[in-house]
């Protein structure tokens, strides 16, 4: 680990200065440590929010939710109104990584983490995501767990987190602040796709700091939910995994939104899948047909071609469990 400096601030503005002048924020560690024990990453200073009043979970005017960015993820799984408004998200957060972790590792943060991919994380293997212009030593080794989704001739590496796919799915918004004051964008804006820059991973401007992501209100009853579909049971990222949201009125869907992870550059949304959901009544043949829309647009590598197909069937697997009918 190479040497570094701390400092701890006490309010958000302070905290903003010092991001402002290259420091790094940092608040459970449970990613930014382990890639500076790596030396993935090399911060000259490291900038301690864990002070900050960033830690409340509150339903906005319209019927929403807010989830501060220092929120813990445990504390978000079990919070009786992420649980009862939004259960995909209290999912979500119970299939990602072990306890210990769940228990240190921040929304902000998690949202925020960067890739599992082997290459990404191996300092002597070509990663433009790491070294720009260095090549991507995944495109032409063993991809199994890469994207099919969003890729570039630069990058194929994975987006990690599994919270992050239900927020894609629910159209959140990301609340920040920076030298420039305070802004808001929809979570799709949020996460960069890799294009020719797959080192630029978020559009956050220097020195803005995360202070909540908000889920806008929907019709009620939605029903919602998240699976996870992963090599063993116990602490490992996906191969695939789906978020659902569906709005049932009458007998005919009026609302869906859905998006997958483990298969995309960033947490994928799959709009013709909630399209083909759009006005019609839930049927077994409705979720297989919808969910055949889910890997459009799909460019396998060498070893992943299996997560075509793992998509469509894990997809329509959720749009079952979620719609009802199993």
């Amino acid at each position: 680990m190479h040497p570094f400096s701390y400092t701890k601030v006490s309010d958000t503005r302070e905290a903003v200065t010092a991001g402002s002048r290259g420091g790094r924020y940092i608040a459970g560690g449970t990613t930014l440590v382990d890639l500076m024990r790596e030396t993935v990453e090399r911060p000259e200073t490291l900038v301690d929010i864990t002070g900050l009043p960033l830690r409340e979970v509150a339903v906005t005017e319209r019927g929403g939710l807010r989830i501060g960015a220092l929120v813990r993820m445990a504390e978000a799984a079990a919070h009786p109104k992420v649980r009862v408004l939004y259960p995909v998200i209290s999912e979500a957060l119970e299939l990602s990584a072990s306890a210990q972790l769940r228990n240190m590792a921040t929304i902000g943060g998690n949202i925020m983490q960067r890739t599992r991919c082997t290459y990404f994380r191996d300092v002597t293997a070509d990663c433009n995501k790491r070294e720009p212009g260095s090549g991507c030593a995944a495109l032409h080794g063993f991809n199994r767990s890469h994207a099919i989704l969003g890729a570039s001739d630069h990058c194929v590496a994975t987006h990690p987190s599994d919270v992050a796919v239900a927020f894609a799915a629910l159209e959140a918004r990301v609340h920040l602040l920076g030298p420039d004051g305070e802004r808001s964008l929809p979570f799709a804006d949020f996460l960069l796709r890799p294009g020719n820059t797959p080192d630029s991973e978020q559009a956050l401007r220097q020195g803005e700091l995360i202070t909540a992501v908000e889920i806008p209100a929907y019709p009620r009853p939605l029903r919602s939910g998240y699976v996870k579909v992963r090599d063993r049971q116990s602490y490992e990222f996906a191969l695939t995994s789906a978020a659902v949201a569906l709005h049932v009125r009458r007998g005919v869907i009026r609302e869906a939104k859905v998006a997958a992870g483990g298969v995309g550059t960033v947490p994928w949304k799959l709009p013709a899948v909630e399209r083909h959901l759009i006005g019609e009544r839930p049927s077994e043949s409705l979720w297989a047909a919808a969910a055949a829309r889910a890997a459009d647009g799909a460019r396998p590598l060498q070893h992943n071609q299996f997560k075509v197909e793992l998509l469509k069937r894990t997809v329509e697997r959720q749009l079952r469990i979620v719609g009802g009918t199993k």
